[in-house]
């Protein structure tokens, strides 16, 4: 008996010296586009930091996916997503036949952007990456979580005070109790005009990447002939130039992305299909079914040299994840709708205000299913998205990122984008490193406090495409602008419309003075006195300043005049009675008047 005591004391013990308790400030679970850049901007914000994934590689779907040419955002360089894609063209600047043209669509071989998101993560203090790590468990503590994972053959438990699930597929906030919703919202749920009239419980296809290397014109790289191939599975590709479409993914070195629809390498999903308990499964088939269409472009196709490249770490060559453009939406604090993006500044709730990250994306709309109608998008603008899209409604210190963050999933078809959610993820970053910093919750969150560090850190908060991050004023545009003062222009192009501030028009009066009388009490008696015409000038910018600041008009004229080339390097002459320009306006109301000093709320209204 006492032996037997013993042994389970030393086999305890054993276990004990085994299984490590962690103690971090925030801790993210996903390697994905979003959670590198989520875990970047938390350890840049100098908080502690442990990055959770699965895989061997980071990146997510641009990577392990395989989705690596990225069209959105490059218009927009916001802050991490900018600087990935500076890295990305600086790794290719010697490539032969590569283009480095600003504001081309971002190409990459998966290896090297997961390469490259690694030496990112390397290069931070704060941050703790754990890659081939899975995790078993989560559960709350207090305010804080837990996490349980394996690494390294052994179970430990990771105390956070912020948890924010950056997976795809939002599994762990599903595990966490999460409610969700799926498929297509019904327009009286919504307010959607473009939404149909009935939810329809359909999702958007998966797509299962090949990424196809040229082995030469005398090289033979068709595969085993794969179980279950059978050709006439594409008919739809008869009679087409499959060595055009091919080409037409090039990446670098000879490489090429096979992202097809129709009966190639797209297929139909559901919320079942990608439930954990179906999952496995169904990427195995989906696997097969990419692998035939290999063989296919190899035989039918008389492409035999064009094999699959062995950069990936798995053992059929293909990516290890597919390619997800939608999944379940939970619940957050505020939910992102179509109006957001459309008509952003004559909503009730004025969510642009609390803007964490920009999208300029093309909203997709992929389905084999013949229940999911295509929606007839107006030409879709640039937009920002609301702080409280990632943060769970009723789950304190809970964020979410990818396709788990709270839209409709008219909206999703944009956001969903890697390029797009790595400006949320930093977005999601910046406020869990708030809530670590200041020992707070995501109950008491300050908006224009955690904006205020994402503009640091070079985000961007409104989609302004014509005022580049080097422009000398772009934090006092991008901060006058938070508070509606001055709108964006949406400028159609096509099927989008790029979101311009136009800094050298003119300032009109109408568009200023709801939110001037707004934000300040003795606004609406300056209107009354003053009533200044149809454009605002120089004039009524300073008189407005020195009624509010208290400052005696002809000082301020006096320094303002001698500052006004030397200082501020404005293009035109101090002329009181010449209408303001919307640059200078927002350079002189930012620093006298500090607008985005105001305290609002998740949704963007005032706070007294």
């Amino acid at each position: 008996m006492l032996k037997k005591l013993l042994l389970c004391l030393i086999f305890s013990g054993f276990l004990g010296a085994y299984a490590d308790t962690i103690k971090t400030d925030v801790v993210v679970v996903g390697g994905s586009a979003s959670g590198v850049a989520a875990a970047l901007q938390c350890a840049r914000s100098k908080v502690k930091t442990i990055l959770v994934e699965p895989g061997p590689w980071l990146g997510g779907e641009m990577t392990s996916g395989a989705m690596c040419i990225v069209e959105g955002n490059r218009a927009l360089p916001s802050g991490i997503w900018g600087e990935y894609y500076k890295k990305v063209h600086q790794h290719y600047n010697k490539t032969p036949g590569y283009d480095t043209t600003a504001r081309v669509p971002l190409r990459f071989e998966p290896q090297v952007g997961a390469a490259i998101l690694k030496k990112m993560t390397d290069t931070v203090k704060n941050l703790t990456l754990k890659l081939n790590t899975s995790w078993k468990a989560v559960r709350k503590n207090g305010t804080g979580w837990e996490l349980t994972i394996t690494e390294n053959g052994r179970t430990n438990t990771i105390h956070a005070q912020v948890l924010i699930d950056a997976t795809e597929t939002g599994d762990v906030a599903t595990k966490a109790g999460v409610p969700f919703i799926s498929g297509f919202d019904s327009r009286e749920t919504t307010g959607e005009a473009l939404a149909p009239e009935k939810a329809i419980p359909v999702i958007q296809d998966i797509t299962w990447m090949a990424i196809l290397k040229d082995y030469g014109s005398a090289a033979d790289r068709t595969l085993l002939k794969p179980e279950g191939y059978d050709p006439a599975r594409y008919e739809c590709l008869k009679g087409k130039d499959l060595l055009r479409l091919v080409k037409g993914g090039k990446l670098a070195n000879d490489k090429y992305m096979i992202k097809w629809s129709e009966c190639a390498n797209s297929y139909p999903t559901s919320v079942d299909l990608l439930s954990p308990e179906h999952r496995e499964k169904y990427y195995h088939d989906m696997r097969l079914r990419t692998l035939c269409l290999v063989y296919y472009l190899q035989t039918a196709g008389g492409l035999k040299n064009f094999g699959l490249d062995e950069d990936f770490p798995t053992p059929d060559h293909l990516p290890s994840i597919p390619y997800m453009r939608e999944y379940r939406r939970s619940t957050g604090r505020v939910r992102m709708v179509l109006d957001d993006i459309y008509t952003p500044y004559s909503r009730s709730s004025k969510l642009y205000r609390t803007s964490i990250a920009v999208g300029d994306a093309s909203p997709g709309q992929h389905f084999v299913d013949a229940r999911g109608p295509k929606t007839n998008y107006p030409p879709f603008p640039a937009y920002s998205v609301p702080m409280g899209a990632v943060v769970v409604k009723g789950f304190t210190n809970l964020l979410v990122t990818e396709k788990s963050i709270s839209t409709t999933h008219l909206v999703n078809a944009s956001t969903f984008y890697p390029s797009v959610q790595m400006a949320i993820g930093q977005g999601a970053g910046t406020i869990a490193a708030y809530c670590a910093f200041y020992k707070t919750t995501t109950d008491h969150l300050n908006v224009r406090a955690i904006q205020g560090e994402l503009l640091d850190f070079k985000g961007y908060l409104l989609p302004f495409s014509d005022v580049a991050l080097n422009d000398a004023n772009f934090r006092a545009i991008q901060q006058v602008s938070a508070t509606g003062l001055l709108q964006g222009i949406q400028h159609p192009e096509g099927k989008t419309a790029s979101v311009l501030f136009k800094p050298d028009t003119l300032v009109y009066t109408a568009e200023i003075k709801p939110v001037l009388d707004e934000i300040y009490t003795r606004g609406f008696l300056w209107f009354n006195k003053e009533k200044p015409g149809e454009q605002f000038t120089v004039g009524n910018l300073l008189s407005f300043i020195s009624e509010i600041t208290l400052s005696e008009p002809k000082p301020l004229q006096t320094n303002l005049a001698k500052q006004w080339q030397s200082i501020y390097h404005f293009k035109q002459l101090f002329d009181l009675n010449r209408p303001v320009t919307r640059r200078e306006f927002a350079v002189l109301a930012n620093k006298y008047l500090n607008p985005f000093a105001r305290t609002i709320d998740l949704s963007g209204k005032l706070v007294n």
